[in-house]
This record gives structure tokens, sequence and C-alpha cells, in this order.
């Protein structure tokens, strides 16, 4: 599956994937227990395959992020999102040792993992770039701070 059809929806928890739109919005399911609602236009939704990770050299793509996470983890969850913020950061820092320290904060990681664990939950674990986008790059993506914010 792809990520650009998994969202995230502010104020609501968990992960979605696209069903079907609408006029007014979109319906999705939740990953988390299946139920499907109705998220409007007018609701801050951000699809996975348009965020990205501040790093020293150039944002990464989450999808960068979670291959990378996948291979240090294998198939096994990554820490938990509520571990304490020295075992999150040290977990983050093996897996991309150069993330801008200063603009990642420990909320965006807890988010990252969480999603990151929830995704692997479902058995989406293909993280692989589609092949559109490996012929020509899209639009550049939005960053982890505005969808890891929504709690």
């Amino acid at each position: 599956m792809d990520l650009k059809e998994i969202l995230s929806v502010s104020g609501k928890p968990g992960l979605f994937k696209t069903i079907a739109q609408t006029k007014t919005g979109v319906i999705i399911e939740s990953l988390l227990d299946g139920k499907r609602i109705q998220a409007f236009a007018s609701d801050k939704i951000s699809s996975l395959g348009e965020i990205s990770i501040f790093t020293t050299t150039e944002d990464m793509p989450l999808r960068e992020v979670f291959r990378l996470i996948l291979e240090k983890t294998g198939d096994q969850p990554a820490p938990d999102s509520k571990a304490d913020d020295k075992t999150l950061k040290a977990f983050f820092e093996t897996v991309i040792p150069d993330y801008d320290r200063e603009r990642v904060y420990t909320s965006h990681i807890r988010k990252l993992v969480q999603w990151y664990n929830l995704l692997i939950a479902n058995g989406i674990n293909d993280f692989s770039a589609p092949a559109e986008e490996t012929e020509s790059e899209s639009d550049s993506p939005g960053d982890i701070g505005e969808a890891a914010e929504e709690k």
C-alpha cells in the first residue's frame, strides 16, 4: 500500500486509510479499530507520503525513514512511543544519525514511532518508493512538525 493512501487527521487518534472521496471530503477507515468515518475538507489531513523529517543536509521522506527503521528492527516494532525521551532519541539517532536535533522534537519522534508501529501491526511494511515517484520526484513534502503536532 502506498503511503499516500495513509492519512493522519488532526484531532483524531491513529492513522487512516483512504476508502473513497465525497463532495465534501473523504471516507477514511481507522487502522486502530477499522471504523469508517468521513473527514471533511475543513479537517487538517496529512498524507504520510508527503511528510518528511529534517536532517542536517536535506529533508528525508517519511517513507525512507520507515524503511531505515524496518532495516534496523526487522519486522519487530520500534520502541514503545511512550518510552522515555532518552530512549527514543537514542533509537532515532541510530536510525538517522544526521537528523536535525533543533527542528525535530521528541514529540515528532514519538509520533513517528507510533505511526511506524501501527503500520507494522497492520501488515504494512513495504516502504519502497512507488514506481511513478522513482522516475520523477513529486512536489516537495511537508514536514513532520505539521502533522505530528496534531494531538
